[in-house]
């Protein structure tokens, strides 16, 4: 395993985090009243755009799982059609399961789905930025030891805690404290960004700490 791949992959994730802390100051600049709190759907949006197009440019420039057939402009045009529908499914995927987990079922559906969104784009889209729609890799690559490259591995990783981040930023919200994060879905949206930023520096350090009992290979 080449050093120079896990810190290509370690300078990624890192302006990945930084566009999330970017997200939550810059916009303080521009919108008078922005908090992450209290205008916690703009911020849901925001930090949704800003990951997102971080991660489809560094997916462009650094190329992780260039393929070396050549493709046409309409196979292009195709593949890019069918990762926004894979990607809306996510989104109405998520939201559906995070209903079935306890959210309201009708009141609060915008801030639902736009966490359902947020958690689409922590996860779902790593998966079509490096996998594209292709199903049967997203399987093998969470499947046990399905993983082929570092990026694979710290897109289980990154994906994982983002989700574990949501389900225990979950915890507080029946609690009668009333805080103002314990609002629908604030504490379960920071819960999943928190996660998704440690999960971001966990899977280089830990590849790092494990390379020499990672072995990849081609399937």
């Amino acid at each position: 395993m080449r050093e120079a791949e896990v810190g290509r992959l370690l300078a990624a994730n890192l302006l990945c985090a930084l566009s999330i802390v970017l997200a939550a100051l810059i916009p303080a600049v521009f919108l008078e009243g922005f908090s992450v709190l209290g205008t916690h759907l703009t911020w849901l949006c925001i930090c949704s755009v800003c990951v997102a197009t971080l991660n489809i440019i560094l997916h462009l420039v650094l190329k992780p799982n260039q393929s070396s057939k050549r493709r046409s402009f309409a196979h292009k045009i195709s593949r890019f059609l069918k990762c926004c529908i894979y990607f809306f499914m996510s989104c109405i995927l998520f939201h559906a399961i995070i209903v079935l987990y306890g959210a309201p079922l009708i009141e609060s559906v915008t801030e639902t789905f736009l966490f359902a969104v947020l958690l689409s784009t922590f996860t779902t889209l790593q998966c079509l930025c490096l996998l594209g729609p292709n199903l049967q890799a997203w399987i093998r690559v969470f499947s046990k030891n399905g993983a082929m490259s570092i990026w694979e591995s710290s897109l289980q990783i990154t994906s994982m805690c983002s989700i574990l981040g949501a389900w225990f930023g979950a915890f507080p919200i029946p609690l009668d404290w009333d805080r103002p994060w314990q609002v629908w879905p604030i504490s379960c949206s920071l819960g999943a960004t928190f996660g998704y930023m440690a999960g971001l520096i966990i899977a280089p350090l830990w590849i790092h700490w494990n390379r020499k009992q990672l072995t990849y290979k081609s399937r």
